[in-house]
């Protein structure tokens, strides 16, 4: 007989699944069904710090307690009961960037977070010397870099890890990471899913005589999806929530990077599928069946939490200058005195962009907040441009800010699809660019020229798939693969909504495109001055 929420929690088998996003860390409660049954949140912000963007500890814990704090004011308000222990706890957070410590546990510098790229002469020299794409953000080009300028923290190193990483060995006191994430930290070999041995080696003769520490030795220790990662310490409870209330003992599945639980929440870790996160960032995951012809500097490849290779184009910036655009006609509303919804805001733009011309009209938009890797970009300036001679409508100025949030992924994903010849059964969309239903969706097919899915359940977002990650763990009896696991025990044959290309934003967007790419030293221009 099926339990109810309550007593699921007070018999201790609900799952927490929590993630630190850029903008807002979520924690997820999930019953014995996998199904969501309360959640929490806490909005952060990054700081630029020295010219380097970062979030502090002091915000890391602080954010993780209220965020855990929200979670049971939920479980409270709608079962009358609180969370005492667990069945299991996942932590997951966006990927990359670089936590170095020395052997107190003390951080050597600021969290340095992927949305850096002053690391451009490292991982040229570094994609060189492995003959594999490294991307400005990956853990390895962090810390080169911080070799090539001769930082005094580098001899300290005793532990180099991500931000989830952090977390999960501050709860458990395990140095230990997930594959998916280890793989945005140095390359990982698909024949022994572990660090690429060879790729290390060439990393020690690099930096010889060295620095007292071997690379192997302070990267966290490499997992599959569903391996022991250690149990909560009453150390970590205590810090996970602060009211003593927690109790310690509790199993944590492997952290994970955003990547691999936005491939969790989306079904997408099975070869010949994929998927599409599109929020403040955005990124693309194809799950190969074959590695591709050479490296390319626009794609990076990761793994799935279970291993399996996976090309991702990365993008720095998404939604974020449409949010700002949005944000303007919301300053109009209160000015006229108009009540405000967001919700009907962005409803009603979006849907307003859909009948605009399909190439915008002429008009551009560049969404650089930050720099864009992918274009060749190290900074970003938000840009918007047109001639007179364009068709400036409200409709045009919507659609060319909803196709630049996905303008550089398709710059991308035209290299897998068109020159790799990748072939995909299946590509699930996700994240806040497809809360308004059908118009964020529609945009992305046509960018990839691909049929995109978009799930009742892909809002959970990674919260969500970091718990499932952690239900794997603990309710796996039968041994399944992961694949097996999720489309048996969560999706049960629900591969969402799809939604094809339409032929004219398909030929749209393609014009688009080709202007966007001809008028980037424009955006480079405005790069080049100095406010």
């Amino acid at each position: 007989m099926k339990s109810d929420p309550k007593s699921t929690i007070e018999a201790g088998r609900a799952i927490l699944g929590i993630e630190f996003g850029s903008t807002r860390i979520k924690a997820v409660l999930i019953d014995e069904e996998n199904k969501p049954i309360a959640q929490g949140s806490h909005t952060w912000e990054n700081q630029l710090v020295d010219g380097l963007w970062t979030y502090s500890l002091d915000a890391v814990w602080g954010g993780l307690q209220d965020c855990y704090a929200d979670l049971q004011a939920d479980v409270k308000k709608q079962y009358g009961t609180e969370i005492e222990t667990l069945a299991a706890i996942g932590v997951s957070a966006m990927m990359h960037g670089y936590m170095a410590f020395d052997k107190q546990q003390n951080i050597l510098v600021p969290f340095r977070t992927w949305r850096n790229t002053n690391t451009g002469p490292a991982a040229a020299r570094l994609s060189e010397l492995f003959v594999y794409n490294i991307p400005l953000r990956w853990s390895i080009s962090h810390l080169y870099q911080a070799i090539l300028n001769g930082e005094a923290h580098v001899p300290s190193i005793d532990f180099l890890t991500t931000l989830a990483g952090y977390v999960h060995w501050q709860l458990t006191g395990e140095r230990v990471l997930g594959i998916g994430d280890a793989s945005g930290m140095l390359p990982i070999d698909p024949e022994t899913k572990d660090y690429s041995a060879p790729m290390v080696e060439k990393f020690e003769q690099l930096i010889a005589p060295g620095y007292g520490w071997k690379l192997r030795d302070i990267l966290p220790r490499v997992l599959m999806a569903g391996e022991d990662a250690g149990r909560l310490t009453a150390e970590g409870a205590r810090k996970l929530d602060p009211t003593g209330r927690l109790k310690a003992g509790i199993p944590l599945c492997p952290p994970e990077g955003d990547a691999g639980t936005g491939m969790v929440a989306t079904n997408a870790v099975k070869q010949r599928t994929g998927n599409v996160s599109a929020g403040t960032s955005s990124f693309s995951m194809i799950v190969l069946e074959k590695e591709l012809s050479r490296p390319y500097e626009a794609i990076d490849i990761v793994t799935t939490p279970d291993g399996s290779p996976v090309a991702m184009v990365h993008c720095n910036n998404c939604t974020s200058d449409l949010n700002a655009w949005v944000n303007l006609f919301k300053e109009y509303q209160e000015l006229m005195g108009l009540p405000v919804d967001m919700n009907d805001i962005y409803g009603k733009l979006y849907n307003h962009a859909l009948e605009g011309d399909a190439d915008c009209g002429g008009l551009m938009a560049y969404n650089y907040f930050s720099g864009e890797p992918v274009t060749g970009l190290a900074e970003g300036r938000p840009l918007f441009v047109r001639s007179a001679t364009d068709k400036f409508s409200l409709a045009n100025l919507m659609r060319a800010n909803l196709y630049a949030s996905v303008a550089v992924l398709k710059i991308g994903n035209d290299i897998l699809f068109n020159d790799e010849k990748i072939r995909v059964d299946r590509i699930t969309g996700h994240g806040g660019l497809f809360k308004t239903k059908g118009v964020g969706q529609r945009i992305l097919a046509a960018a990839i020229n691909s049929p995109i899915s978009v799930m009742e359940t892909a809002g959970e977002g990674g919260a969500w798939g970091i718990a499932l990650l952690g239900s794997y763990l603990v309710n796996n009896a039968q041994g399944l693969s992961l694949p097996d696991f999720l489309d048996a025990q969560v999706f049960a044959g629900d591969a969402g909504v799809e939604m094809a290309p339409v032929p004219e934003d398909l030929a749209g967007f393609n014009a688009y495109i080709e202007t966007y790419k001809a008028c980037l030293p424009v955006e480079a221009s405005a790069v080049s001055c100095k406010k």
